[in-house]
């Protein structure tokens, strides 16, 4: 195809993830159970945090948050991705694309910082117990939420202001959704500053988040160790293991993805790691947090029992 400005670009083609014929029913109903699960665990979680007075604690009040990013960025790549299993064409218009890339790493950035905030709110929790409610009040964990939600639309509005800029000389994404690398392969531009910024701000974000994550889980595991009586070791552990497997889950398939030239990984390796943590993993979160839970599980009983009356 000749090369046009972008302005002249109306829509892209979605490669999506097989292009065998035989593989798009099962994929689609595969993911369409793995989304209901996604929003049916997520808006659950929400509901049920709202619901009882007991869950009415800064810990659960950024839950309830993560909770609501999963559901959100899930929803931003899943539906499309589950009408192209049963599309002739894969076809997403080119504002459509720009606003898909635009909503997921404004979730995605959100969700770093998500799971940053929670770390310090369970380092706060364990090292500095009597501060706690001093230190984690309402205004402090609303500012707190704030400001993730500020990082997340920052770093979106500045990497999808980069990729509105790019020339596009061809139409065909290979990839399932529009991110950033797929797209910039279509550029009839050179790409190098464009690749440097995305994987500054993305390195900034994972480094920091993570390094955030790991400082104060060195502090956790200090004031754990000091503690005398194994029921009271145990009981912390249990508090942090969860935000632990959500943390080492997401954290993991990002810095795949992000941290790395576009070009040092196969496309099927591409695909399995945006698979996981764009719909795996906001399925995955809910169901680690109530099945580690005793609390939560106590809650959903309470409400259960409510209901049958």
């Amino acid at each position: 195809m000749a090369a046009e400005n972008h302005s002249t670009v109306t829509e892209f083609i979605l490669g999506g993830l097989t292009n065998q014929p035989e593989l798009q029913l099962p994929l689609f109903l595969l993911f369409l159970g793995i989304y209901s699960v996604t929003v049916v665990g997520n808006l659950g979680m929400i509901t049920l945090i709202c619901l009882n007075s007991q869950l009415r604690t800064p810990m659960y009040y950024f839950l309830s948050n993560l909770s609501l990013v999963d559901l959100c960025y899930s929803s931003v790549i899943t539906p499309k991705m589950l009408v192209n299993f049963v599309s002739e064409k894969n076809i997403i218009s080119y504002a459509g694309c720009m606003s898909q890339l635009y909503l997921f790493i404004v979730f995605v950035i959100a969700e770093c910082y998500m799971l940053t905030v929670m770390a310090y709110d369970r380092y706060v929790a364990i090292c500095h117990p009597l501060l706690y409610n001093s230190i984690m009040s309402h205004p402090i964990c609303s500012l707190l939420v704030a400001v993730v939600y500020t990082m997340g639309l920052i770093g979106s509005t500045i990497e999808t202001g980069l990729m509105l800029k790019l020339p596009y000389c061809e139409l065909l994404i290979s990839h399932y959704f529009c991110d950033i690398f797929p797209l910039m392969k279509l550029s009839c531009a050179g790409t190098y500053h464009v690749e440097m910024t995305v994987f500054f701000l993305a390195g900034f974000n994972i480094v920091v988040t993570s390094l955030t994550v790991l400082v104060s889980y060195a502090f956790i595991l200090s004031s754990i160790f000091r503690i005398s009586t194994t029921e009271g070791r145990s009981k912390a552990f249990r508090t942090c293991g969860s935000h632990l497997a959500a943390v080492g889950m997401f954290y993991g398939s990002t810095a795949f993805m992000y941290l790395k030239p576009s070009t040092a990984s196969s496309l099927a390796q591409e695909n399995v790691a945006s698979v996981f943590y764009t719909t795996v993993i906001p399925m995955l979160n809910p169901l680690i947090y109530s099945l580690r839970n005793k609390e939560v599980k106590a809650a959903v009983q309470k409400t259960l029992r409510r209901k049958s009356f």
